[in-house]
């Protein structure tokens, strides 16, 4: 199930994910500064950084094979799901690119592959100003399931919505 915040509430679980003030500028409220850093027209301008995806809950559900299958279109298609979010935007590999936006895709698998468990879905913004905003959802493996060979598409897609 997504779960889209409104503005206002995306705002509050930024400024909850962040930390109080960025280096050097005094007593900046929270909110503020986590609004200045997912300002539209900076992430729309923005270069990113595809780092390393991640594979968190149960080693148990995927075999070597799928799990390099899963992390290489999790590596793609987040790139792809913030260029179609940002157009504008670079995306790159390159980890040693300045001032760029590192992006952490991660995928939290259930317990068990039941149709009516959920399995969660992060996308880790690192911004070089030292702060981190995670972007999180959750799906039924059912709907994931039925997406079959686009599933990270929609999954990164679905969460690249929730980005200003």
């Amino acid at each position: 199930m997504t779960r889209l915040l409104p503005s206002t509430a995306l705002l509050t679980a930024l400024a909850l994910t962040v930390p109080a003030a960025l280096p050097g500028a005094g007593a900046a409220p929270a909110a503020s500064a986590a609004a200045d850093l997912m300002t539209r027209a900076r992430l729309a301008q923005a270069t990113y950084v595809i780092q390393a995806p991640e594979i968190r809950g149960n080693p148990n559900l995927l075999n070597g094979e799928q799990r390099e299958t899963i992390l290489r279109a999790m590596k793609t298609d987040s790139g792809a799901a913030i260029k179609r979010r940002y157009p504008q935007a670079t995306i790159t590999t390159d980890g040693a690119t300045p001032n760029a936006i590192r992006v952490t895709p991660i995928l939290i698998t259930p317990g068990a592959l039941l149709p009516w468990l959920s399995m969660g879905a992060q996308l880790q913004l690192d911004f070089p100003e030292g702060r981190r905003v995670i972007l999180s959802e959750s799906h039924s493996v059912l709907t994931v399931y039925q997406h079959q060979a686009d599933a990270a598409n929609f999954v990164f897609d679905s969460l690249s919505q929730k980005l200003p």
